[in-house]
């Protein structure tokens, strides 16, 4: 059901435009809209003037060809956008990415260097700042923002904070983490927890043992913080709330390494909750 439009005079379009209509007709007929049958793109010599013919879907409403150049230029101009977001995604977006990964790798070892060592601060440092000429977490989450590996920097970044004992810097960084890693994200908020509890700031500690320990359910993370919590709320008055955390250790991670405590730690919270 095409309508004749008009004609094709640019050189442009008779030898590129064409082609990439053509990949996006491709890419209807893939998912089942039989593009095909409704645009079509046809190379026909008129027997009068010899020019080549464009056809497109009667959807469109065109009286005649006298807007020609306006048409062109405005599907041109998407063609282009198209191109050039293409263009930037593989020649900007995915090098840039590949180089935060190769900074992150040396940051990183510092950071597992620290995390097994005695003296350890001087790692962590090394580890946020740089070091060998090569890029810290804080320098990777600036120059690299929105990259895969700027995200893991900012986790990192945070727990080294956590581990240097400064727990502002620490929440601030964890809190800024997203990412689709549903047990980093859980890790993210138990750390926080973590930092409010050594700044004595119990109830948001506990709440926020309390939102890891719901983030994602598994074998580590949520028994791990659901005693955490426990805990926390005995020593806040919430012992009706801590028993039933731990309850639920009990019967849901039986195998986990908390399970072995909560016999013990009911008896002591049962006599306070009688």
């Amino acid at each position: 059901w095409a309508i004749e439009v008009g004609y094709i005079n640019n050189f442009f379009f008779n030898l590129i435009f064409k082609n990439i209509l053509n990949k996006f007709i491709y890419s209807f007929d893939s998912i089942g809209l039989e593009a095909n049958t409704n645009i079509k793109i046809l190379s026909m010599l008129n027997k009068k003037n010899k020019k080549k013919f464009f056809f497109l879907p009667n959807w469109i409403d065109i009286e005649d060809f006298k807007y020609q150049n306006f048409i062109l230029g405005f599907i041109g101009l998407v063609a282009i956008s198209v191109l050039g977001y293409l263009g930037y995604k593989n020649f900007v977006v995915e090098p840039k990415a590949q180089e935060a990964v190769s900074e992150l790798n040396q940051a990183q070892y510092y950071f597992e260097l620290a995390v097994n060592s005695v003296d350890s601060d001087s790692l962590y440092r090394r580890a946020l700042n740089g070091g060998e000429g090569k890029y810290g977490f804080l320098d990777i989450i600036q120059n690299y923002e929105g990259t895969p590996a700027a995200k893991l920097a900012t986790y990192s970044a945070g727990m080294a904070y956590l581990n240097l004992k400064e727990f502002d810097n620490a929440i601030a960084y964890l809190d800024d983490f997203n990412a689709d890693d549903v047990l980093l994200s859980a890790l993210a908020k138990g750390a926080i927890g973590d930092a409010y509890a050594q700044l004595g700031q119990i109830d948001a500690a506990f709440n926020y043992y309390v939102e890891a320990s719901k983030t994602n359910d598994n074998m580590y993370s949520t028994p791990k913080y659901l005693y955490k919590a426990a805990m926390l709320g005995a020593e806040n008055g919430k012992v009706s709330q801590a028993i039933s955390f731990l309850d639920r250790i009990e019967k849901e991670f039986p195998k986990s390494e908390e399970a072995q405590w909560v016999a013990v730690q009911k008896g002591k919270l049962e006599h306070l909750n009688p």
